[in-house]
């Protein structure tokens, strides 16, 4: 989905991990522009993503506190702090927290997913505005 109507260019600069670390929502929109969006992210213990598809949307999640899996196509992989994970456009994709803490991360999307703004405190309120079950 790209946004692009409802967004107002501004310049971004801040320091993204103490964003990330920061962050106790699921998701938190931090930046939008007109072809790309981050996003900073917050998996409870034993939470995830869920499994999805971006049809036109690269997305590139780096991780910065906490452990997990990257499920890519069916392929499991492991991710921690440190780990970037590149999901291209089409690629079915989830991520898991398999551990004990939350798994924090940043994604950036080409281009943007969700309206300027956006947070969602937990995952049921991304499903619900997403219109997932």
């Amino acid at each position: 989905m790209t946004i692009a109507g409802q967004i107002k260019i501004s310049p971004f600069n801040e320091d993204i991990l103490v964003l990330t670390t920061r962050n106790p929502y699921f998701r938190e929109v931090v930046s939008t522009g007109p072809h790309a969006q981050v996003v900073v992210m917050n998996i409870p213990s034993h939470g995830e993503i869920g499994e999805e598809v971006h049809e036109d949307v690269d997305q590139v999640l780096v991780f910065v506190e906490g452990e997990g899996v990257a499920v890519l196509a069916g392929e499991r992989s492991r991710v921690s702090p440190g780990r970037l994970v590149h999901v291209p456009a089409g690629l079915r994709h989830n991520i898991v927290n398999e551990g004990p803490a939350e798994l924090k991360l940043y994604t950036v999307y080409t281009a943007p997913k969700h309206a300027p703004g956006t947070i969602h405190r937990t995952k049921a309120e991304a499903d619900a505005d997403e219109g997932h079950d």
